[in-house]
């Protein structure tokens, strides 16, 4: 007891002793030195790891600050400071981590911290304490003398970053140079045998790295260096989103970004973890930009997920936070079906996947024709849903699309599903767009009809046929109907010129157009109208008019382009009837083509007539072809240049005149002329025709037996033609143009004459040598000058033959050509008959004809001997040549013929085709007579009958006699 009573007092003195020196300790804090207890490398990182603690802190725990103090090579070259702050717990170490900037390996570094206090509320402010002791880092290597290394090796950086390399090499290697992918690097000397290389960002090269060799220049030769791998910079991930279609799963993706693979397995590609903060889960996705998250039933509806992908060298993340309501993406409608009702109208119907009765979609409905959506609408679904289409076009494909979405919280629309149909045909809606052409062709009318086809909205179907009426006004009762097949656009008709209606309409397989109506008046196509002129612009005509009249319906113009075929591909365009102007626009309008338009004024009787012509080019160009020139006449002075057949309306531009161009060493240009001295000394003279009618000129004042060089080339508006060579002419000299103004009269002449003669041959041959001779024509009654005497020609009916021989008969030629028919020739020559009962001679007149034995002729052994007629019998025979016997005729017997007029005579006619009238049969056996074929009398001539006929010979060659005589047969 008495002990406790001692303990008590001195128990409270030592505790009012403590508390006294604890007051006084803060009054005046100890020092809290840090002590170092480890430090440790990771070589591969280049970092450093230190621990610590604080011996003399008396709190559990305090808020303090440390200072770090790095130097490298020595302590006095310090490279790094930096303030850390911490809670430092008593009895707990303090660990903190470094990262060089070069390999630990290259060079030695050495650390030492102080602190601070920095919780005022625990501790009074105080200033840093003192500093620990430095302590050594040492991870350097030694070098052999001949060898050398570098670090880091095969380091793997961010592309941008920043890396130093770190070159060591031994006592034996100087002057150490390096590139990067041959490019030269420059370093920087630690000391003889350590450099450093720095490289601010670099960039990415390629996945299997960046390649940096060194080589010393002095020492053992060998290459040495390492392999930056430098990694594209992971990205976050982008338009990271999760719904969900069934709400059994919610499907998530993502956008990667770069891929930062590199090879050598040195990086792979980057990790994307999926975290939902609510459920506590973390899943690793399989593919790199979705995952499929798998909803646990009745659990919750909010969700937040954080994606983070990551690489070796970062990490970087995303949140997103939603309800799972919201997030609701519908599968596609199903059960699609479209229903035709006539040819305007379709209903489809669909089912949508329900999700409850107080699940509601809005369904989006849409309608294509070709590509382009023509119509979009909105319709609420719970299971299943329909739509009307209404006012579609017959004959046409359409199809119909429809997707859904949540109807209470849109978040997408489901895919689409379509369905294609078509609308069956109808009849066209619409009346032909027609016009027509009108010219003249052998005293009628031809028509080209003309017609623009429907357009697809308008046909409501193929078009089959088109139906053309054509009804003469003066005969309303009788039509004609004409059909011409599609695709056709035109056909022509032949009509007279009397008024006409024409009818046309289009044919489908469900019925005709409206009816295009087409009145032609007696003189369409026979107006005369002037024609103008006007100038066009870029793919386009202006085109302008005076009104005629005040009840037109309107205006009609038509145009094509002007071209040498008769035909031409015609447009037209149809205008209201208060228009007087309007503006032509093609994409076929082309510069150097011209094109003519025609205006027509329509009346209320459907009739068009013709009101004005116009012409122009949208561009005139210069003309591409020059005229063939013919110099047609030259004189020693002058020559005439001609180009007639030059086409000018149909050329690049209108054609406003010609430029002659006359060249020559001696030549003086004319008046009007334009005078040019070219480089060879010659003299070039111009002259400017101006007016495209013109194509001749005359070109004067030249000298003769001269060599001139002429072209001719037109022009328009934009230019003359093209440059072609010139072409040489020489005029003639003097004398030999006067000698041809001689010879060609002189030529002239005897071409006439020559040209009449052949003309007038037929009428000389009957005058001179006619086929069948007629003896009144004969010459010979101009010798024997019988004019008086008209019985010196013979009538037929004046000479009775007595005996007559046939040789050729017609019926016989063919089998018996060659022999002779004598039996029934007399033997005896024949008496030449007397008149009647006188007894005194008879004048006869012989006629030969020579043609027939030409032999004869030649040889001069035959001929007539013309004698008296005595009464004695005598035969006739060839005696004399013709010429004898005519001079004889001439001397002896023409007198007595004339004096004695009153005196008959007879004619006796011998013929060469006759056998011989007297020798025995045998004698003809032996020597036949060559028969002789008559083909023409040549020659006759008239002897009075009163001669007797001497005997013939065997000898003679007169084939046959015939004697005539007056009253015998």
């Amino acid at each position: 007891m008495a002990f406790s009573v001692v303990l008590h007092p001195a128990f409270l003195l030592a505790v009012l002793s403590l508390r006294t020196s604890r007051s006084e300790v803060l009054e005046e804090p100890l020092p809290l030195i840090p002590e170092i207890h480890k430090v440790s490398f990771q070589l591969k990182l280049q970092e450093v790891n230190l621990e610590w603690t604080v011996p003399a802190l008396t709190h559990e725990e305090l808020n303090m600050i440390f200072q770090i103090e790095i130097s490298r090579l020595n302590i006095s070259n310090i490279i790094w400071v930096e303030n850390y702050s911490t809670t430092v717990k008593r009895k707990e170490a303090v660990r903190w981590n470094w990262t060089s900037d070069i390999p630990l390996e290259c060079v030695t570094h050495f650390i030492r911290i102080r602190a601070l206090v920095e919780d005022t509320k625990s501790l009074p402010k105080s200033s840093w304490g003192n500093w620990s002791s430095w302590k050594e880092v040492n991870a350097k290597v030694s070098v052999e003398p001949d060898k050398s290394l570098i670090f880091p090796k095969d380091k793997l950086l961010e592309e941008g970053s920043n890396v130093t390399i770190c070159l060591m090499y031994g006592q034996n290697l100087y002057n150490v140079s390096c590139k990067l992918q041959d490019e030269p690097i420059h370093g920087e000397q630690l000391d003889s045998h350590v450099s450093l290389l720095k490289l601010n960002n670099v960039v990415f090269l390629s996945d299997t790295g960046t390649n940096i060799n060194c080589q010393a220049m002095k020492g053992p030769k060998g290459i040495f260096g390492t392999v930056l791998f430098v990694s594209k910079v992971l990205e976050e991930p982008k338009n990271f989103s999760c719904e969900t279609r069934d709400f059994k799963t919610l499907d998530c993706s993502w956008e990667p970004g770069i891929d930062t693979t590199l090879a050598w397995r040195k990086q792979r590609f980057q990790n994307y973890t999926l975290c939902e903060s609510f459920s506590k889960r973390c899943e690793v996705s399989n593919y790199r930009n979705s995952y499929t998250w798998q909803i646990t039933e009745g659990s919750q509806e909010i969700y937040n997920f954080t994606l983070t992908a990551e690489n070796q060298l970062r990490k970087r993340s995303v949140n997103i936070n939603f309800n799972l309501t919201h997030r609701v993406h519908p599968k596609a409608p199903q059960d699609v079906t479209l229903k035709i009702i006539g040819a305007t109208k379709a209903n489809m119907t669909w089912k949508v996947h329900s999700h409850g009765n107080d699940y509601t979609l809005l369904c989006q409905v849409k309608l294509q024709n070709g590509g382009e959506v023509i119509r979009e609408h909105n319709v609420s679904a719970h299971m299943s849903a329909n739509y009307l289409f209404s006012d579609l076009d017959p004959d046409t494909k359409y199809k119909a699309f429809v997707r859904c979405a949540s109807a209470n919280h849109f978040w997408k629309w489901s895919d689409w599903t379509q369905k294609e149909f078509s609308t069956p045909e109808a009849a066209p809606s619409q009346a032909l767009d027609v016009w027509r052409e009108v010219w003249s062709e052998n005293g009628r009318r031809v028509v080209t009809l003309f017609w623009k086809p429907l357009l697809k909205s308008q046909a409501n179907g193929k078009i089959i046929s088109y139906n053309i009426v054509v009804e003469n006004e003066a005969k309303p009762t009788e039509s004609e109907h004409y059909s011409v097949w599609a695709p056709a656009l035109s056909t022509n008709l032949s009509l007279d010129l009397q008024p006409y209606k024409i009818r046309i309409t289009a044919n489908n397989s469900m019925g005709a157009s409206p009816e295009s109506l087409m009145v032609l008046s007696n003189d369409s196509g026979h107006e005369e109208v002037q024609e103008k002129t006007i100038k066009g612009i870029k793919d386009a005509f202006n085109i302008s008019w005076e009104p005629v009249s005040g009840d037109t319906m309107g205006y009609v113009v038509d145009w094509c382009a002007h071209s040498q075929d008769q035909r031409c591909d015609l447009q037209w365009k149809n205008l209201g009837p208060n228009t007087t102007s309007t503006t032509i626009t093609s994409d076929d309008f082309k510069p150097g083509v011209r094109y003519n338009f025609r205006i027509f004024e329509r009346s209320a009787e459907h009739q068009a007539r013709l009101v004005e012509k116009q012409r122009g080019y949208t561009q005139e160009l210069a003309p591409s072809v020059n005229p063939k020139v013919e110099v047609p006449y030259s004189t020693p002075n002058s020559f005439v240049l001609r180009w007639p057949d030059y086409d000018s309306d149909f050329q690049a531009g209108f054609i406003k005149g010609y430029l002659v161009y006359v060249k020559s060493k001696e030549m003086q240009c004319n008046q009007h002329w334009e005078r040019t001295l070219l480089p060879d000394h010659s003299v070039l003279c111009k002259y400017d025709i101006n007016g495209s009618e013109t194509k001749t000129l005359t070109v004067e004042n030249l000298q003769p037996e001269s060599l001139y060089e002429f072209f001719v080339t037109p022009y328009t508006s934009a230019g003359p033609g093209p440059n072609e060579t010139f072409t040489k002419v020489t005029t003639p000299d003097a004398r030999s143009h006067m000698l041809l103004q001689i010879i060609l009269p002189m030529t002239l002449c005897i071409l006439l004459s020559i040209i009449v003669c052949y003309w007038k041959s037929q009428w000389v041959k009957e005058k001179c040598y006619p086929d069948i001779p007629n003896p009144y024509k004969s010459s010979i009654l101009s010798l024997i000058k019988s004019k008086k005497n008209p019985h010196l020609i013979m009538n037929v009916k004046d000479c009775i033959p007595d005996v007559l021989e046939v040789i050729n008969k017609a019926e016989g030629s063919k089998t018996q050509s060659g022999k002779l028919h004598i039996e029934d020739v007399p033997t005896k020559p024949p008496i030449v008959p007397t008149e009647k009962d006188s007894s005194g001679p008879v004048s006869c007149i012989f006629f030969e004809n020579f043609t027939y034995d030409q032999s004869a002729f030649d040889s001069g052994s035959h001929g007539l001997v013309p004698g008296p007629l005595k009464d004695t019998a005598h035969q006739l025979g060839l005696l004399a040549p013709p010429n004898k016997f005519q001079n004889v005729l001439e001397k002896d017997y023409m007198k007595p013929l004339v004096e004695s007029p009153t005196e008959e005579t007879s004619l006796i006619y011998v013929s060469q085709l006759a056998s011989p009238m007297c020798g025995d049969k045998d004698t003809l056996a032996t020597n036949p007579p060559m028969p002789v074929h008559g083909s023409e009398y040549k020659r006759q001539m008239v002897v009075p009958g009163s001669f007797a006929s001497p005997s013939l010979k065997e000898n003679n060659s007169l084939t046959s006699t015939i004697l005539l005589g007056q009253g015998e047969q």
